[in-house]
């Protein structure tokens, strides 16, 4: 299955207006001033791709998610290319009936078979998720990302 075909419109500076050409677009900024940077971009996907699975996924289990807080933060190699070599998330969970060891799965089935952002990932990055249920703090797990 292919992707849409995405543009990104050079808006001056480090400004670039991307999506769909006939759909919703959204800012990245290099400088941060008026959008989201491309990295921030993509830790964002990161955190919405493997969002949206554990909110079905817990779903499915009729334990629905009230609130979902996706908190990401990355190390970055000192020097250029600045890529991301490794990535914490934590999933800040509310909602009734939901055991932390279901949300720990959701997350775990979230980057081990349905996140595609996370999929692309190379194996090298560290991914580690914390996963916070009704306000209870799980241990930190590293996240296996299939190559």
């Amino acid at each position: 299955m292919n992707t849409p075909t995405l543009v990104a419109r050079w808006a001056g500076e480090h400004r670039f207006d991307t999506g769909r050409a006939d759909g919703p677009m959204s800012r990245l900024d290099g400088s941060g001033e008026t959008g989201q940077s491309p990295v921030d971009g993509m830790l964002s996907a990161l955190a919405a791709c493997s969002g949206i699975d554990v909110v079905d996924i817990l779903g499915k289990r009729r334990t629905p998610v009230q609130r979902l807080e996706v908190e990401t933060s990355a190390v970055r190699r000192d020097t250029p290319p600045r890529r991301v070599l490794s990535v914490r998330l934590t999933y800040r969970i509310d909602g009734e009936g939901i055991e932390a060891v279901h949300a720990e799965r959701a997350v775990a089935l979230a980057f081990e078979k349905y996140c595609s952002v996370a999929a692309t990932f190379k194996a090298d990055v560290d991914v580690e998720t914390v996963v916070v249920v009704n306000g209870a703090e799980g241990a930190p797990v590293k996240q296996a990302i299939p190559a």
